[in-house]
């Protein structure tokens, strides 16, 4: 499934993984494979599948937004030829968090669809990216996130629904929760692209309280200021999250029952 019309896609890739305990090169590049077949694996930079997808789905220009010393990413991708792709690289000076990142695309993208796809999240569902392109041409929603079912609430953000697939509360990393569904991607118009460039003017500064701030924050202010929020299913299947020790083990755990069944 593809869109008529023209998007851009956008990829935050600028963190500093202090959580992977060091690693020799950026996780976006960390190998993963993720074939069935024992005898035909064939390990890929994790962030090579957020990439197929946006293809897949008729994006085929890409902004990675990258910061200092993580010059393996654009060594590896280059210009995006290789991939039938036009990738450009945006550099973030300021390490406050995922919201930053995204700002730092604004002069690009302010007056295009954007699709936001993590670089170390493994989906798994081909058409994630139409189906949120067809429910907001459809709807005419402001930001449409793709809604899956997860196994891991406390590492992730969790939807709360109202009705008309409309996103009441994006909840954080809920430490206990009867809500079900997450989401891995999204897509907005402009209209958010303005709203979050107007929301972080002026954060020069990390916030205060010490907690690194979320796109999701800046997607519940949103639904506070009467943005049009919504989610759309996506898969059967959660995702998985290979840019955390948590979420890396959980899949070579999978991956290894997997292999061994």
């Amino acid at each position: 499934m593809t869109s008529a019309r023209p998007v851009v896609g956008l990829i935050p890739a600028a963190g500093q993984a202090s959580r992977m305990g060091g690693l020799p090169f950026s996780k976006e590049l960390y190998p993963v494979d993720v074939s069935d077949d024992p005898d035909i694996q064939k390990p890929r930079p994790v962030i090579e599948f957020v990439l197929d997808d946006m293809r897949r789905n008729g994006i085929d220009r890409i902004f990675v937004v990258v910061r200092d010393g993580k010059w393996d990413i654009p060594r590896y991708l280059g210009d995006g030829s290789r991939f039938s792709l036009s990738i450009a690289y945006l550099m973030m000076g300021r390490p406050f968090g995922v919201p930053f990142s995204l700002d730092q695309g604004y002069d690009y993208v302010h007056d295009q669809l954007v699709a936001l796809g993590f670089p170390d999240i493994l989906v798994g569902s081909p058409d994630a990216f139409g189906l949120c392109l067809a429910e907001q041409e459809q709807t005419g929603a402001d930001i449409v996130v793709g809604s899956l079912p997860t196994d891991f609430p406390q590492g992730v953000d969790m939807l709360e629904m109202a009705a008309d697939n409309k996103v009441a509360k994006f909840v954080i990393k809920p430490q206990s929760t009867t809500l079900t569904h997450a989401w891995p991607l999204a897509v907005w118009t402009p209209a958010f692209t303005s709203f979050l460039h107007e929301f972080l003017r002026g954060k020069n500064e990390p916030p205060g309280s010490g907690k690194e701030l979320q796109i999701a924050d800046v997607f519940n202010a949103a639904i506070g200021a009467g943005l049009d929020v919504r989610a759309v299913p996506i898969s059967n299947h959660p995702f998985v999250d290979i840019g955390t020790p948590g979420g890396l083990a959980r899949f070579t755990e999978q991956r290894q029952r997997l292999l061994s069944a």
